[in-house]
């Protein structure tokens, strides 16, 4: 299977080792990326290299094409794809504005590809799961959801590229996306009004624009440090406490659905250690599913007898195993034709949430979550 990637970067790397894992038939052929002069020396043998997507999808016949571009790109580079009826692997968040947000929606209904976006999480075990038991009626109907998202490696969004909000769009965008999928995935509702707020109290500073950590005379004691300091990593650089730092380092969000529940989110990016934590709980009247990836327990609570089930799940690092299935899913799309577990309708639909509860937190007022 011959694959095609536009926007080599780090993300899309771990994406293409999970599909050849999976079935090692599955081998690069083309590539196009802005740093194509660089990547020259680095690129392995029988690699194609484009400057463009234009010019690599004229030139080659590929079975599957996979985005890894920046953040801002994704739609722009999807829309190139989606007329030729390859197969898609996009990488989240599928758009950054509204604009391209009704844009992407558009292509999609009126292209050929079939989509898997990069939302591993609905598709883990526990995930799966937790939808089991809710859909068995066995806490009755989900009438409340609280869920968190407590990032204990939040660096990376103050640390490097991610910084710049222009390209992230925000942590919404970032972080939460993932999480609006897997709840509208397991509830099976329609979200229909948004609030948010954020805050960013911890990374901001005086620090000059553009100062890295290493140049920093504060660089030994900063608990930020990324030369001396727990998060060191060669791939950060910038000072998360410069005055160009970007990105809310927190979020909260309260949605309303169409059955007339409501679900509260909130994600933090200052977090460390054993402080981190990612899951939810999903309430009925008769009983209540919590789980926490951190922790690969699935929790059920009957609420009228005394009895506790606890399950423990084996999980991975791949996102918590969601990754080696979708890079399933999406080789049984190529090979045979095989339907989307992470269809395009439901990044659209986290991105639109995203944005809605972007412009609410910006706004200070409620967001309808409808495409007007």
């Amino acid at each position: 299977m011959k694959l095609g990637v536009i926007g080599y970067g780090n993300r899309i790397k771990h994406v293409i080792k999970s599909i050849q894992k999976e079935d090692p038939t599955c081998v690069v052929k083309a590539i196009a990326d802005i740093r194509k002069a660089s990547m020259q020396a680095e690129k392995d043998e029988g690699i194609d290299l484009y400057d463009t997507p234009e010019a690599m999808l004229a030139s080659e016949q590929l079975d599957g094409i996979l985005i890894g571009t920046r953040c801002s790109l994704h739609t722009e580079m999807a829309l190139k794809v989606l007329p030729t009826g390859i197969p898609l692997f996009l990488e989240k968040p599928v758009a950054t504005t509204m604009e391209d947000a009704r844009r992407l929606k558009a292509g999609f209904e009126a292209g050929k590809s079939k989509v898997v976006v990069s939302f591993p999480l609905r598709v883990t075990s526990m995930v799966q799961l937790v939808k089991e038991i809710i859909d068995s009626g066995k806490i009755g109907t989900v009438e409340h959801v609280q869920a968190f998202n407590n990032v204990p490696y939040g660096g990376v969004y103050f640390h490097n590229w991610y910084r710049d909000e222009n390209e992230t769009g925000g942590l919404f965008l970032q972080k939460a996306t993932h999480d609006f999928d897997y709840i509208n995935y397991v509830l099976g509702y329609t979200p229909t009004e948004v609030c948010a707020m954020t805050s960013k109290q911890v990374f901001k500073g005086t620090k000059p624009a553009g100062t890295k950590c290493a140049d920093c005379e504060e660089n030994r004691t900063c608990p930020d440090s990324l030369v001396y300091g727990p998060q060191k990593n060669p791939a950060w650089e910038y000072c998360s406490f410069a005055e160009d730092t970007g990105n809310e380092d927190s979020g909260s969000a309260l949605i309303r659905y169409d059955t007339g529940m409501h679900a509260s989110y909130t994600q933090n990016f200052f977090v460390r250690r054993s402080a981190g934590g990612r899951g939810a709980r999903f309430i009925g009247y008769k009983g209540t599913v919590e789980f926490d990836f951190m922790t690969s327990e699935v929790k059920v609570i009957l609420h009228h007898a005394p009895r506790v089930e606890t399950h423990r799940l084996e999980s991975s690092h791949d996102h918590f195993g969601g990754d080696s299935v979708l890079a399933r899913n999406f080789i049984g799309i190529m090979k045979d034709g095989a339907e989307s577990i992470s269809p395009l309708d439901g990044g659209l639909a986290s991105a639109l949430l995203c944005l809605k509860a972007r412009e609410s937190a910006q706004t200070g007022t409620f967001q309808k979550v409808d495409w007007e």
